[in-house]
């Protein structure tokens, strides 16, 4: 009997999909892999389980990067599985070939990246000479509830309706590639010309992403602070005391001084002139109370999640995109996170009031328990009903909102009861009625002969708490409580301050506010079409925005300081190049409206995917040609001067695009001849760096330098001077570690404490250059052989770790390993093997799946 396959996207959706058939094609078979019976095959993916590749012939190796090989561009792609999904992906095509298998069912997920996902398959399942050739319709859901479910495979839509968004996904996919692997292909060539390999990574979203942190510490760096003054006047009427700031009421908004503000006085004397007219005055005071209200945000999308928990908990991107995928995944107690829907199907009503009752009835463990009477207000209330602001299927793409499910939590880690305690509220709050205020603003007008100096009073209180109470804000605070004041009243200007202020450069970007910026990237373009294209979208998707910051972080273009995000000399160095090719529509979202107008054209059958590919060629051979023919020396940028001077002659020494150079001591001259890289070993000198490195003539180690195959490794510089040029040169210094007491020449160490005993020879641990080394193996008398290294896979080790080593046998578990092969970050211990007599790497024991020990996982470090 011939069979229709069904692909899902993800394996809960496969299981939705066999629970809302059941009913209408019977009862289905549980396999390993997928779920079967008489006339159906259920089967899901997860995620992506195939990329795009070039064919071997264009595949040029990371240490062959030279424009010699650009660019790339492949007349096709090939087709590779990602090797986490090889299992599944072999499972999938299995199925796609049984000889049984006559009709094939996307049902991934309503989108470009669904039917990306599910072409990609079927491709790789067939050959070229012989491709799967097999009848295909699509189901397209908004909805997963089981009514909607049915109604969509009622209304199959045919694979002639769906080419268009089939060539849309493609034509993005192989863009994406064409601009990433070119632009950074010719970037890190541009760069590693005076040798070395000096990887710099372009994208079209990354980069994009950086300017945008680039372009604020370019504001930062450029503020000049302003002294201004704020004046505040303390009043007294019979019912008691109350503040009310100066502001100017003719004051109009300045768009050349975005500083300027009704309330600031930019001359002190002005000021005191003010306060002193003011002081034991009288004060006429006008009210006006209005009634306001304020509704609860929106449900939350995988973006508002992340912003908010990084602004509560200080949770990165990447950490709540976890939690919130361990809560779907492994508790099943939240819907899909990787949405950018704030709104729920307009038939999840009912669902949305059985899961309000579950809350209302359930015993939550722990802080989740006040929830519980929240819940069964907004049941017995009605508060869930039909709304717009809500249930809006013009509002849900490929996926809703994220809400909490049906599921009650159990055992949830501390911080997996944050995050759905955030996502409970937010579902509560939104169809709780709006906070009802009454807002006052209170004007105090002192007369001071001819002229009237104006002080503004705010206040709000709550009339209802709505919503908030949710938050547990049902009380009014305090200080927002005004004092009365009678009709008529006239009341006396006790105190008047004068506070000197400075204004304040723009805020640094955290995750939460980046994360902000991207989604609404699109309002930074000036043309309406790309503008509109970008409206819904922004830059990069809810699901991959996270992997972006870390990705920049990761590739040293960015560093974590608390919450802030600071881009590096590396970022600067990067936007100076792309600005000074003249290739800056990487560094814009324009690019990302232009593609997402251009993709949408293409998906309404308005636009050939041949055409839009050549003009992505096009474009790349552009980009590999302004790098590879830009032939001046240097590139034109906004240099420092550095405030240290020169080694060699005191001069001054002023930095470019490739280097750092004395310009003599009048700094308009060549110099002495003095000069370094700035991209040492491939790793960019950050400006306070190269300051010390002159000064103290050595730095590090340092982490981050890559050899010429592109590999990173970890060192000191120092400058030495060399008598055959006279002059200071850098070297790299590796504190004597490969050799060690060959010269004969005795090391002391009467200056160190001993970190520990060796574990070889029981003699004492010292730091020496890059390494921790027994004092028996360097110097003149070499008996062992015990070293670690201070940093290990970009992992510093402290010298506290080192203690606990050489006294309890092993460190701590550290985070912060990058794997040489997969450039991954992974955690282990460093442990002392005695039976192999080296530092090994030891690693956390995973879960047993049987009764059974598993023995806990040895590598040499």
């Amino acid at each position: 009997m011939s069979k229709t396959l069904i692909i899902a996207e993800k394996p809960s959706v496969a299981q939705d999909i066999v629970r809302a058939l059941t009913p209408v094609v019977g009862k289905f078979d549980k396999s390993t892999e997928y779920f079967e019976n008489d006339t159906h095959i259920v089967t899901s993916a997860v995620g992506h389980l195939v990329e795009i590749k070039a064919p071997e012939e264009y595949d040029v190796k990371r240490g062959k990067w030279s424009f010699a090989n650009l660019p790339v561009i492949p007349p096709h792609f090939d087709l590779s599985p990602i090797d986490k999904a090889k299992t599944r992906l072999n499972a999938v095509v299995k199925l796609v070939k049984r000889k049984d298998v006559t009709a094939l069912i996307n049902a991934c997920d309503a989108g470009r990246e669904g039917e990306l996902i599910f072409r990609l398959i079927v491709q790789y399942a067939g050959t070229a000479k012989t491709p799967v050739n097999k009848p295909i319709k699509r189901l397209w859901l908004q909805s997963m509830t089981p009514q909607a479910i049915r109604d969509g495979f009622e209304h199959l839509r045919s694979d002639k309706d769906m080419l268009g968004l089939s060539d849309a996904a493609r034509s993005r996919s192989e863009a994406d590639w064409l601009v990433g692997i070119n632009g950074t292909r010719a970037m890190t060539a541009f760069n590693s010309r005076d040798g070395g390999f000096f990887l710099t990574t372009v994208g079209r979203v990354q980069t994009p992403t950086l300017s945008i942190v680039v372009e604020r510490e370019e504001k930062i760096r450029k503020h000049v602070p302003r002294d201004y003054w704020e004046i505040k006047g303390h009043f007294a009427a019979e019912a008691g005391e109350y503040e009310g700031k100066w502001f100017d009421p003719k004051w109009k908004k300045n768009p050349d001084d975005p500083e300027q503000r009704a309330d600031r006085v930019w001359n002190e004397q002005d000021a005191q002139a003010v306060a002193q007219a003011c002081r034991g005055q009288p004060a006429s005071v006008t009210e006006e109370a209005k009634p306001s209200t304020q509704s609860s945000p929106g449900l939350y999308d995988l973006t508002t999640l992340q912003r908010e928990a990084n602004s509560r908990f200080g949770f990165s991107a990447k950490t709540t995109l976890s939690i919130a995928q361990a809560l779907y995944e492994k508790h099943k107690v939240l819907t899909y996170p990787r949405t950018d829907s704030k709104h729920l199907p307009e038939d999840y009503v009912s669902v949305v009031k059985q899961t309000m009752k579950m809350l209302s009835e359930e015993d939550l463990p722990g802080p989740l328990a006040s929830l519980s009477v929240h819940a069964k207000k907004a049941t017995d209330e009605g508060y869930v009903k039909p709304n717009k602001r809500i249930f809006d299927n013009a509002k849900v793409s490929d996926h809703f909102a994220i809400i909490p499910t049906l599921q009650a939590p159990k055992s949830l880690t501390e911080i997996e009861a944050k995050l759905y305690d955030m996502v409970v509220k937010r579902f509560l709050a939104v169809f709780f009625p709006p906070a009802e205020f009454m807002v006052t603003t209170r004007i105090s007008t002192v007369k001071a002969g001819a002229v009237s100096h104006s002080f503004q009073t705010n206040g709000k209180v709550m009339v209802k708490p709505g919503w908030l109470a949710v938050y547990g804000r049902e009380a009014q605070e305090d200080d927002a409580n005004l004092v009365a004041v009678k009709a008529g009243e006239m009341v006396r200007t006790e105190a008047v301050d004068v506070n000197a202020l400075r204004t304040k450069p723009p805020a640094r970007y955290t995750e939460a506010t980046l994360l902000s910026a991207m989604e609404g990237a699109g309002k930074l373009i000036d043309d309406d079409e790309l503008r509109e294209a970008m409206q819904e979208k922004g830059l990069g998707t809810p699901a991959t925005r996270a992997a972006i910051i870390e990705g920049l972080l990761l590739e040293k273009y960015m560093h974590r300081d608390g919450r802030e995000l600071i881009p590096t000399a590396k970022a600067f160095q990067l936007m100076t190049l792309l600005r000074g090719l003249q290739v800056e529509e990487l560094t814009k979202p324009e690019l990302t409206g232009n593609w997402e107008y251009q993709l949408a054209e293409m998906e309404k059958g308005k636009l050939s995917r041949d055409t839009f590919m050549g003009e992505i060629a096009a474009m790349t051979e552009r980009i590999v040609a302004k790098a590879k023919e830009y032939d001046r020396d240097t590139i034109p940028g906004d240099y420092a001067t550095l405030k240290t001077p020169c080694p060699n002659c005191g001069g001054v020494v002023k930095e470019n695009y490739r280097r750092f150079t004395c310009t003599g001591k009048s700094g308009d001259a060549e110099g002495c001849g003095f000069s370094i890289s700035k991209i040492p070993g491939g790793r960019s000198f950050e400006l306070d760096e190269v300051e010390r490195f002159l000064a103290d003539k050595k730095i590090g180690p340092l982490e981050g330098f890559r050899s010429k195959a592109g590999w990173p490794f970890t060192a000191e510089l120092k400058l030495s001077f060399d008598e055959e040029i006279n002059n200071w040169k850098l070297e790299f210094d590796f504190g004597e570690d490969t050799k060690d007491g060959e010269s004969g020449e005795p090391v002391d160490f009467s200056d160190q404490q001993s970190l520990g005993a060796c574990p070889k020879c029981k003699g004492h641990v010292y730091e020496y250059g890059t390494s921790y080394v027994c004092e028996h193996s360097v110097g003149a008398h070499v008996t062992c052989d015990f070293k670690s290294g201070k940093i290990i896979l970009q992992q510093p080790v402290a010298r506290e770790q080192m203690t606990k080593l050489l006294s309890e046998g092993k460190t701590d578990l550290l985070e912060n390993f990058v794997s040489n092969k997969t450039r991954r970050k992974f955690k282990a211990r460093l442990a002392y093997d005695k039976k192999e007599g080296k530092v090994i790497f030891e690693f956390e024991p995973r879960a047993a799946k049987a009764p059974a020990k598993k023995a806990v996982a040895k590598k040499t470090a």
